[in-house]
């Protein structure tokens, strides 16, 4: 993510439409799903929902042996069909359910991303949780890299159960400044999670690895320092900014402890 938010602050001097270019460089989609979750062995059913604002989005509703749903909000790049071995590694080792869903844009989804539209894509695959009969006090989010600034969007218009951020930024202009300084300031996009974080109102848990190449290991800490209590955070060691690894014990203890010590439930109504 570095280059391309490198990218973006050249090209956005030499452009005159600042959004269009920001879009294509901040947001990689791809099209074909390469594959779904049969192919790892998991169960699964298609969901075609709305955005709030009308779009037509595509997503991938996995039971798994607990109440817990994880409403996961993937990265800049790709789709839900390259989430597939993740989606399998959760629900092997955590036993929750998982909503996969494609930003506007990605995958089967409709329409072009941009910063509020992924806000009103994230609003739109809660709604679609709930409708498929998960309750709302049995739903955590998880967003990974960018689906973190989405995840925190979304919590501050809906609180969870929890929410969970892996290899978060504090905002894009803050990627950009760490590789080019200066450059944040000519980006439109902002994601900026560290601005919005202290009004969070759910149990928090921040992963970030310490050998992050795409976003700095700083800005995962930072803003867990300005999120509220209460709230964990662990270090990967030594992993890349895409890795997740069945072998990584410590990694899914933490998962485990966090998830265990929230509150019970009160299946309140939706």
């Amino acid at each position: 993510m570095k280059r391309l938010l490198v990218m973006v602050a050249l090209m956005s001097l030499m452009a005159g439409c600042r959004e269009s270019v920001e879009s294509r460089f901040i947001y990689h989609p791809s099209r074909t799903l390469a594959t779904d979750p049969s192919k790892a062995g998991l169960a699964y059913r298609d969901v075609a929902f709305m955005a709030a604002d009308g779009v037509r989005l595509h997503g991938w509703l996995i039971p798994g042996r607990k109440n817990t749903t994880l409403l996961y909000s993937h990265g800049n790049a790709g789709n839900i069909g390259d989430r597939v071995f993740i989606a399998r590694l959760l629900v092997e080792q955590l036993g929750v359910g998982l909503f996969l869903y494609d930003y506007r844009g990605f995958g089967r989804s409709d329409g072009r991303p941009s910063e509020p539209g992924l806000v009103s894509d994230a609003l739109g695959a809660r709604a679609a949780l709930l409708r498929e009969g998960v309750a709302p006090d049995d739903v955590v989010y998880f967003g990974r890299s960018l689906g973190a600034a989405v995840s925190v969007d979304l919590a501050l218009a809906h609180p969870p159960r929890a929410v969970v951020l892996e290899s978060p930024f504090t905002s894009v202009p803050a990627v950009a400044n760490s590789v080019v300084p200066g450059a944040g300031s000519i980006l439109h996009t902002r994601w900026d999670s560290l601005a919005k974080i202290p009004r969070l109102r759910a149990p928090l848990l921040v992963l970030h690895s310490d050998d992050d190449e795409a976003i700095p290991y700083a800005q995962g800490r930072a803003l867990f320092a300005a999120a509220p209590e209460p709230k964990t955070f662990f270090t990967i060691h030594g992993a890349r900014h895409y890795d997740m690894s069945v072998a990584w014990t410590d990694y899914w203890a933490a998962w485990r402890t966090f998830l265990a010590g929230l509150p019970a439930p009160t299946h309140a109504a939706k």
